[in-house]
């Protein structure tokens, strides 16, 4: 997960002082509890250094339900039911999910994609962005399409993630002017300039924009509505965050949606291996499909 932000760091000195002094009781149990539960939902392993992040992401939703511990929250979110529990199950999961994300990120991906789509021209490409986060990198995906195979590439890209509020923003497509990773020629080329009151933001093109389609999608579900097979797939730092039974389950179902051959992009950390029966390496951080 990304270094620890001012409020986390706060939250650390918070959790420090004698439990009469913190806004909410907040116990070793309770921590336990949030680790398990997020384990359950959402796959993602908490290691025991991350009990200052839990407090300071979800003490906002002790105080947006009038909660007055982390016992009483937790044990509300187990047994309640209906809309308003699925609600809060959703608010649960994107408070304890990391979004650290930029434009042409781990940029050597990018110059391979572009080399891919090349060679692939004149074939449609389903391309699937997991973890889509806030937008830059399945925008990025769309970028590259762009300028290996025209502006009217043959090309649709699923762009997913568990939290919904990331999305949100994704959807929506605009972004600080001087968002990292971005040329000038690309800000040109890709993106409109914001005025008067819009200044200083960009906001993506609706011919780029109209490659991509967004929606919410749980790795842990058990079944995966993700249409026809993929012919390349993004799922990049995600892994991390799983211990290694719940890695192979994931790269098996993965597997499972892509077409034979197909390409799987991964984070600069992340090793399969171990999984030689379904991706074989075939350059830094990219797979191919067994």
């Amino acid at each position: 997960m990304s270094a620890a932000s001012p409020a986390e760091l706060a939250a650390l000195r918070t959790i420090a002082q004698p439990a009469s002094e913190q806004e909410f009781t907040f116990g070793k149990d309770d921590f336990e509890r949030v680790r398990e539960l997020i384990y359950q939902r959402a796959g993602i392993s908490l290691h025991a250094g991350k009990q200052a992040m839990v407090y300071s992401r979800l003490s906002r939703r002790l105080r947006e339900t009038g909660q007055t511990s982390f016992s009483r929250y937790l044990q509300w979110l187990q047994s309640a039911s209906g809309a308003a529990a699925d609600a809060e199950w959703q608010e649960f999961i994107n408070c304890l999910t990391t979004n650290l994300t930029s434009f042409f990120r781990e940029e050597h991906h990018f110059v391979s994609l572009l080399s891919d789509l090349k060679a692939r021209a004149g074939h449609p490409q389903r391309i699937w962005c997991n973890a889509a986060s806030t937008g830059e990198e399945p925008y990025t995906i769309a970028m590259t399409c762009v300028e290996a195979l025209g502006a009217t590439a043959p090309v649709k890209i699923v762009a997913s993630d568990i939290d919904t509020k990331v999305l949100a923003t994704a959807s929506r497509g605009i972004y600080p002017a001087d968002s990292r990773g971005l040329s000038p020629e690309r800000l040109r080329a890709h993106f409109l300039r914001g005025k008067g009151d819009n200044a200083g933001s960009i906001r993506v093109k609706p011919e780029l924009a109209k490659l991509i389609e967004f929606r919410t999608h749980n790795l842990m579900d058990t079944r995966w509505s993700l249409g026809d097979p993929f012919d390349i797939v993004f799922c990049r730092n995600v892994m991390i965050y799983f211990d290694a039974p719940t890695q192979r389950k994931v790269l098996e179902r993965i597997h499972a949606v892509m077409k034979p051959k197909s390409l799987l992009f991964v984070g600069h950390s992340e090793n399969f291996t171990e999984s030689k029966d379904l991706f074989r390496l075939r350059g830094k951080t990219i797979y191919e499909r067994v």
